[in-house]
């Protein structure tokens, strides 16, 4: 879609167009990352319907840049050219709010496909005051 035609499109409009093509992406995966990232899309943009102007902006940021990298690591054909997914910058990491990073650790444990060892956002406050 070109740049003029995009920059015609309402917010909501961007949004949706942004969550479709991800989702669009994902077919690409395999079956078990794409349900999980499906739900995990779903979910996310649920989440921010009703953030602020600021948070929208970075929201739209990120999930545009996560679009763009699983188009480069999946290639035109859909099939994955090597790993999915990038390393996590530690600077990132640290500026996230605890129920980020819990969903984070959430994230990673059903990605590798442990289930049971869920931690919540006191558990984080908590070992981070105790260091």
């Amino acid at each position: 879609m070109s740049n003029l035609v995009v920059n015609q499109l309402t917010h909501p409009q961007r949004v949706r167009l942004l969550y479709k093509t991800i989702l669009r992406l994902h077919r690409g995966m395999p079956t078990e990352l794409r349900a999980l990232g499906d739900g995990y899309v779903r979910d996310e943009f649920r989440r921010h319907l009703k953030c602020n102007p600021m948070e929208a902006q970075l929201f739209m940021t990120e999930w545009a840049r996560y679009a763009s990298t699983i188009t480069q690591q999946l290639g035109l054909r859909g099939k994955p050219k090597g790993e999915l997914g990038e390393e996590m910058d530690p600077n990132a990491v640290e500026m996230l709010k605890d129920d980020q990073v819990v969903q984070l650790y959430e994230l990673m444990l059903a990605a590798k496909g442990l289930d049971g060892d869920t931690i919540t956002a006191d558990d984080v406050r908590g070992s981070s005051k105790s260091k």
